[in-house]
C-alpha cells in the first residue's frame, strides 16, 4: 500500500502544512503502508498549455517534473493534498500541478484511489479550499475520505487530528470503502464525459480509446 503526500507550501522546513502532512504519514507507516513526500516548491512544474495533447496521446508535451509527480499519483493507493491557503485557494505551485491533470479529468484516471487534504491559514478560508479539493478528488475518480484544516499555528489536537486521518485514509483503502453519494458524483461525471467523448471521439482518440478499453462506452 503506497501513499504519496503533494505538498504545495514554499516555505520548506518551516512548513506547518508540511509538518501537519508528514504528522498523517507517520500515522500511515505505522499501519504499514509506504509514504512519499513529493515538494512542489523543489521541482521543475510548467503551465498547461491547453493542447490537448494528452487526449491524443498519453505523455503531456512538457518535459518536466509534472509528468513524474502525475506518474506517482497514478501509481499510489492514497494521496493527500497539502497546501496553505492563500486568497481562499491552493498556492499556485498546486494550481499548477492540478491544471496539469486534464487528462486524469476527462478519464477518471484516479478512479479507485482514495484521496485527502491537509490546508493551514493565518486567517481563514480553508473550508472553501477543502471543499475545492474533495471536488477535485471526484473530477479525477477518486474518494475524498477527509481533509484537515488548521489555523497557525500548530496545536497538539491539530497533529492529532492529522494521524487520525492517516489511519482513516488506510482503512478505507484496507476496506475498500465506498462513500455512496461520493459514488453518485463520480458516476454522473462518467455520464457526462461519455457524452464529451462521443462527439470528441475524433479529436481525443487516446482518451477515446481509454474510454472503451474501460468498456465505459
Amino acid at each position: 500500500m503506497k501513499i504519496v503526500a503533494i505538498g504545495g507550501s514554499p516555505r520548506g522546513k518551516e512548513s506547518q502544512t508540511n509538518v501537519l502532512a508528514e504528522r498523517l504519514l507517520a500515522a500511515a507507516r505505522m499501519k504499514g503502508a509506504s509514504t512519499e513526500s513529493v515538494d512542489l516548491c523543489q521541482l521543475q512544474v510548467g503551465f498547461c498549455r491547453a493542447c490537448e495533447i494528452c487526449h491524443q496521446k498519453p505523455d503531456c508535451v512538457l518535459n518536466d517534473d509534472g509528468n513524474r509527480v502525475m506518474a506517482k499519483l497514478l501509481d499510489a493507493d492514497g494521496i493527500v493534498l497539502a497546501s496553505p491557503v492563500y486568497l481562499n485557494q491552493v498556492t499556485a505551485q498546486m494550481k499548477t500541478l492540478l491544471d496539469r491533470t486534464s487528462h486524469f479529468i476527462h478519464c477518471l484516471r484516479l478512479q479507485g484511489k482514495y484521496m485527502a487534504a491537509v490546508t493551514t491559514s493565518g486567517g481563514g478560508g480553508g473550508g472553501e479550499v477543502q471543499t475545492y479539493l474533495k471536488s477535485y478528488a471526484h473530477m479525477v475518480g477518486a474518494q475524498f475520505v477527509g481533509g484537515v484544516d488548521v489555523k497557525a499555528p500548530l496545536k497538539e489536537e491539530d497533529l492529532s487530528a492529522a494521524a487520525d486521518l492517516g489511519a482513516a485514509l488506510i482503512a478505507a483503502i484496507q476496506d475498500k470503502t465506498e462513500y455512496i453519494d461520493q459514488q453518485d458524483a463520480i458516476e454522473q461525471r462518467k455520464k457526462y464525459f461519455a457524452l464529451i467523448m462521443a462527439f470528441r471521439k475524433d479529436h481525443w482518440p487516446y482518451a477515446h480509446q481509454y474510454w472503451q478499453n474501460k468498456g465505459w462506452l
